[in-house]
């Protein structure tokens, strides 16, 4: 029989079928189409038809949130549910969940070379902890260590860190961001909303009205070189991921590579690897030398939490067996 595979983010949900090592039935589904994710399964198999006879029995899924317990509520969508209720629900035997940046760091060992970008330099550390991030409605942060002869994806909630910043103009930024929230943490600015949060604050810090704008098109605008804000916006975005950046590969030691993942970054193609990102990577001062010799990687491969869901079902790992 089919197993069933779900990368659930705040925006997106995406499904597959997992038969033989290879997925299949490919679809992505909006999640504010949904009442709830049981709905959202049911109408993905109703689709691709996997009915009574073909209907899986064991499920994994990745979600946008952590996973602490029977009761899971994600980060940046409404969906709160029971694991147990909702393996009742779809009738199914076995059914795993997992946070998002957890499959995805699952995968990145086993990540095409072909579809992997170097940013800058630095060579990797055979055998080391590897870390991953990336932006895209959230924050996702993981990494990789080695144990006992086998590699353990961690489960953390690094996106909600505080936010660090390292010059005026980011502090100025900070001051801003302080007066909206109790806590500024990196995903305030390190994800698609937060794109929008920088554009407001530096519109207002130069006492520019700001426009009605998607944070695609503050990208759009960016690349495009039409928008002084905009391109202050996306540098700003940059520079602050590399900081994070160096910081989670200084926190795990990862000096096999630090890998970034997300639905932001890949499209930002030479606009990032033109950015201040991998200056700010290094810049840790008696630590410089060390953040020069990790590698960083941006991901292009399509679905890439897929290749981690398709191993929670055999490898060891921090993941919820919903009862």
């Amino acid at each position: 029989m089919p197993r069933l595979i779900a990368d659930i983010g705040g925006t997106n949900a995406r499904f597959a079928l997992l038969e033989d090592g290879a997925w299949r039935d490919e679809r992505v589904l909006a999640c504010a189409d949904y009442p709830d994710l049981v709905a959202a399964v049911e109408h993905y198999l109703q689709e691709v038809g996997a009915g009574s006879a073909r209907r899986p029995t064991q499920a994994a899924m990745a979600i946008a949130g952590p996973i602490t317990g029977d009761v899971i509520r994600m980060t940046n969508h409404v969906w709160r549910f029971s694991a147990a209720q909702t393996r009742n629900r779809l009738k199914l035997e076995r059914l795993y969940f997992l946070n998002d940046f957890t499959a995805l760091a699952m995968a990145v060992r086993d990540l095409p070379k072909h579809e992997l970008e170097a940013i800058g330099r630095g060579r990797a550390v055979a055998g080391a902890p590897l870390a991953v991030i990336g932006p895209g409605t959230g924050l996702g942060v993981s990494g990789v260590i080695p144990c006992v002869g086998n590699w353990i994806a961690l489960q953390t909630e690094g996106g909600h860190a505080t936010l660090s910043v390292v010059n005026e103009r980011e502090m100025a930024v900070l001051k801003q961001l302080h007066q909206r929230f109790s806590h500024v943490s990196a995903e305030r600015v390190l994800c698609g909303p937060g794109l929008a949060n920088l554009y407001e604050v530096l519109c207002a810090l130069d006492g520019v009205v700001p426009a009605e704008i998607t944070p695609a098109e503050i990208t759009r605008r960016a690349a495009e070189g039409s928008c002084r804000v905009c391109l202050e916006v996306v540098s700003t975005f940059c520079a602050l991921l590399g900081t994070m950046a160096g910081n989670l590969v200084l926190t795990l030691g990862a000096v096999g590579g630090l890998y970034i993942g997300g639905g932001i970054v890949p499209r930002l193609g030479r606009l990032f690897a033109n950015s201040p990102f991998r200056d700010r990577f290094e810049d840790k001062g008696r630590y410089t030398d060390y953040l020069a010799a990790v590698p960083t990687f941006v991901i292009h491969t399509k679905l890439p939490a897929f290749i981690g869901l398709a191993r929670a079902f055999t490898d060891p790992g921090p993941r919820l067996e919903a009862d």
